[in-house]
């Protein structure tokens, strides 16, 4: 049963996140103990900085906070990026994927999955060229039940941005990819955790 906080916490923070030039890809609430946990994952076209999310964070845990959607439930905020391996879902996802290895199982029973470059995409679907063949497929999104990017070791890298502008190579699963802020009590501040 999906949280109805949870979606009045994606009408409340995506207006803040388009206006930086992101998109708010899902939001998360789930309880930890005696406080909740708000996961609110953001995407962008040219992916999602370090700096960028401890700024959402912050932006985030604001608007929370002036507009109460957690009620008297103390909570944690960890806003953070999508990860590798987060499925391709959305149009967006696979345009953002182009050039990378996707593994794709179909919902057809029966069906073969294929393994290939994520080539053009369209909004209902993409051509990858399996890695047998150098012929592209047309890979309609209806037809996938799963598609997820496939981590490439020994690949040139991507060239990195220098300093604090460091990408989060399509997400991260660690720490060092989150900003997390505490709330222990109504109308209490909020206490920044490791950014």
């Amino acid at each position: 049963m999906p949280d109805p906080r949870a979606d009045a916490i994606v009408e409340l923070v995506t207006p803040l996140a388009e206006r930086a030039g992101y998109d708010v890809d899902g939001v998360s609430v789930t309880p930890a103990g005696r406080r909740q946990v708000v996961r609110i994952t953001v995407d962008a076209d040219d992916g999602v900085t370090l700096d960028a999310v401890a700024e959402l964070s912050r932006e985030f845990s604001a608007a929370l906070d002036v507009h109460d959607v957690m009620g008297d439930h103390p909570y944690t905020l960890e806003v953070g990026s999508r990860g590798a391996t987060a499925p391709l879902v959305l149009p967006r996802h696979w345009r953002r994927n182009t050039g990378r290895l996707v593994k794709i199982a179909f919902t057809e029973p029966g069906r073969a999955t294929l393994t290939g470059r994520i080539g053009s995409v369209t909004d209902s679907s993409a051509q990858v060229t399996p890695e047998d063949t150098d012929a592209p497929v047309d890979v309609a999104f209806a037809d996938v039940a799963r598609a997820t990017v496939q981590v490439e070791f020994g690949k040139p890298a991507r060239p990195k941005p220098s300093g604090s502008q460091r990408r989060l190579a399509g997400g991260s699963d660690t720490d060092s990819g989150k900003s997390r802020h505490r709330r222990d009590r109504p109308g209490r501040g909020d206490e920044d955790e490791g950014e």
